[in-house]
């Protein structure tokens, strides 16, 4: 478990943040405040449908908040246009997705590099050849060296799950957000590879957001977030 709280330098900060779907007479998401310092673990919890994508996409920048302000990384993401917010998403935020996202037609190696080949920042960060760092990362993630240039299809939902992992720190993002990505495993497998993740964005000095609607696994971070309590747009209804 990290222990990094007492840097103070925030990494996400979420203000009077109020969003609605279009098609919604209700918002979706009412956030007064809402604060992840770098090097934490935060754990994101809540039932379907209390907003944990919705705060997703908004982090992302996919989605623009209504009213008030999304800061991540000193950077207000309502100041940029959806150009430089897809840049910044590339730049900045690893992201693993709960059906991992990985491509069908690219083996192993292709699919960890990929973010690289999206991000000149990303790919300026890694030392030494990007090959040779993807392959270090999947080792310490513990896949095994025979499937790194298999197709992605061949592997086993745990070994793919590694391998979205490797993709996500690749080029050390300063923002790792995890959206489900352990829901197909067992418990003794989700936390192993929690702990796994913890590791690798503890040696990148990222901070990691996990958002599971899996009370378990909450334990394993240094800070817990129950967004059902936190959104204020679901306490009203």
């Amino acid at each position: 478990m990290s222990s990094h709280q007492t840097q103070s330098r925030a990494v996400i900060e979420l203000n009077n943040v109020h969003f609605s779907w279009p098609s919604s007479s209700e918002p979706t998401l009412v956030i007064d405040s809402l604060t992840i310092n770098q090097g934490e673990h935060a754990f994101i919890k809540g039932p379907s449908g209390c907003g944990k994508s919705t705060l997703l996409s908004l982090l992302t920048g996919i989605n623009q908040a209504n009213q008030g302000q999304v800061t991540v990384l000193d950077t207000q993401l309502s100041d940029l246009s959806s150009r430089q917010r897809d840049r910044f998403r590339a730049d900045h935020i690893g992201y693993i997705f709960q059906q991992f996202n990985l491509l069908p037609y690219l083996n192993v190696l292709e699919n960890v590099t990929l973010p690289c080949q999206f991000s000149a920042q990303r790919k300026h960060r890694v030392k030494g050849s990007l090959e040779q760092n993807a392959k270090q990362l999947l080792e310490r993630l513990h896949l095994p060296k025979s499937c790194i240039d298999k197709p992605v299809v061949n592997l086993s939902i745990g070994q793919q799950q590694r391998v979205a992992a490797a993709r996500a720190l690749i080029g050390a993002p300063a923002l790792i957000i995890a959206d489900e990505p352990t829901s197909s495993l067992d418990y003794d497998n989700r936390s192993a590879f929690i702990e796994l993740l913890q590791e690798q964005i503890d040696n990148a000095n990222a901070t990691l957001l996990f958002v599971s609607h899996d009370p378990t696994l909450e334990p394993l971070f240094d800070k817990s977030i129950d967004l059902t309590q936190l959104n204020q747009a679901r306490g009203s209804q």
